[in-house]
């Protein structure tokens, strides 16, 4: 990599630092649910064209898509994408800090604020270096990466990949574990599948004391869940990463009340497609006969969710060996599997792809939660390294 480029991208992202502070700020105090981003949308779109980038909204409702070409590049050459996701949580924020959520129940705690406020700074430097870049980048603002079913197989089916095609594309998230200045990714796989499994059990009410008058869909529901776990433990190849978790089991009886209806709430997460299909199989079957075995009924939904997120390995090696040239080896790190989910995951179905986090621990400054918290923050120096990371991956 050329020294001067590299001193140049470094004294960009020092001179649009405040800048880019106030875009995540404003995103920030302005947080809007998945597949409700509009005015997200909006305030993207004017910061775009401020910087002269041209670029499309309402890309899958509430996606954006902007393209960097130099004076150099025709029309239909293929080019580098880079992604950010755009919505929040449904969480209530409890920071006391100048930008914190100005909409109720509603928070950005997982950092798609700080990945947006990264894209649009990444956007005016490779904008002012666009003459110097031998590949065109496509930026992609995705709606909808927390709710199924994923703001990317949406805005894939927006044909956000083509016109021109995207033949590699890279996107950062945040990582509270690390300090600021500090990267990792993984080359293959890296996570998970995620579905979510809705299983409604029901019965016949009655009273607590006439048990043999009732059908008891607390009990079935019971079993189920009980039955269901050895899915993952006998029918799993243990080399295969699989979870199967229930987080809700609603059943209002009372002391003397047996409930008509339970309702459990669950997620099935893995990394083989083949074990995926034949296991939420298994599930919605073996719960259905569980339940008639007991005289009663199960009705079992399965939403599927996103795919299992596999990085492409060379891809991802010239990422790692850019950064730690830029970094130091002593500040990129190669991450372990995790069985959380990412939507980025439908891009690396259809092209090679590198995702990778950045640090944004600051413990003397007590910014040590953890994403999807109430008191999630970042360190903002962090915003330099995710701009740096993000003009570095296209050149």
């Amino acid at each position: 990599m050329d020294q001067n480029i590299r001193e140049s991208i470094i004294q960009q992202s020092e001179e649009l630092f405040e800048k880019v502070v106030g875009y995540r700020q404003h995103l920030h105090k302005n947080p809007e649910l998945s597949y409700q981003e509009f005015e997200t949308m909006k305030y993207i779109s004017e910061q775009l064209t401020k910087i002269g980038v041209p670029h499309e909204t309402g890309v899958a409702e509430t996606g954006i898509v902007g393209i960097i070409r130099g004076d150099h590049h025709s029309k239909d050459q293929a080019c580098i994408g880079l992604r950010a996701d755009i919505d929040a949580l449904p969480i209530t924020e409890q920071n006391n800090v100048p930008y914190i959520s100005q909409n109720p129940g509603v928070m950005h705690a997982c950092g798609h604020d700080v990945h947006s406020s990264v894209l649009l700074g990444a956007a005016e430097i490779l904008f002012n270096m666009r003459n110097e870049l031998k590949d065109p980048v496509k930026l992609i603002f995705q709606p909808g990466e927390e709710k199924n079913p994923g703001g990317a197989s949406l805005m894939i089916k927006a044909g956000c990949l083509k016109n021109p095609e995207v033949k590699e594309m890279y996107a950062l998230h945040v990582f509270p574990d690390f300090a600021v200045g500090q990267v990792g990714t993984k080359e293959g796989l890296y996570m998970a599948s995620c579905d979510e499994v809705y299983i409604d059990i029901i019965g016949k009410s009655g009273h607590g004391a006439t048990p043999h008058e009732t059908i008891d869909s607390i009990l079935v529901g019971a079993e189920i869940v009980l039955s269901l776990q050895q899915i993952v433990s006998r029918k799993c190849d243990p080399k295969i990463p699989c979870v199967l978790n229930f987080g809700h089991f609603e059943g209002l009886g009372t002391t003397n009340v047996v409930p008509e209806k339970v309702h459990i709430k669950g997620t099935f997460r893995t990394m083989n497609e083949e074990w995926r299909a034949k296991a939420l199989k298994q599930i919605v079957k073996q719960a259905e006969l569980i339940a008639e075995a007991h005289g009663a009924k199960a009705i079992v939904e399965i939403s599927k969710g996103y795919p299992f997120l596999e990085n492409d390995v060379e891809l991802t090696r010239k990422f790692v060996s850019k950064a730690n040239k830029w970094l130091g080896e002593e500040n990129v790190h190669d991450l372990p599997i995790r069985l959380t989910a990412e939507d980025f995951s439908f891009y690396a179905q259809e092209i090679p792809t590198c995702f990778f986090r950045i640090g944004v621990r600051n413990e003397e400054k007590g910014i040590v939660h953890g994403v999807h918290n109430s008191r999630f923050d970042i360190d903002h120096e962090a915003l330099k390294t995710g701009m740096q990371m993000m003009v570095m991956a296209c050149i």
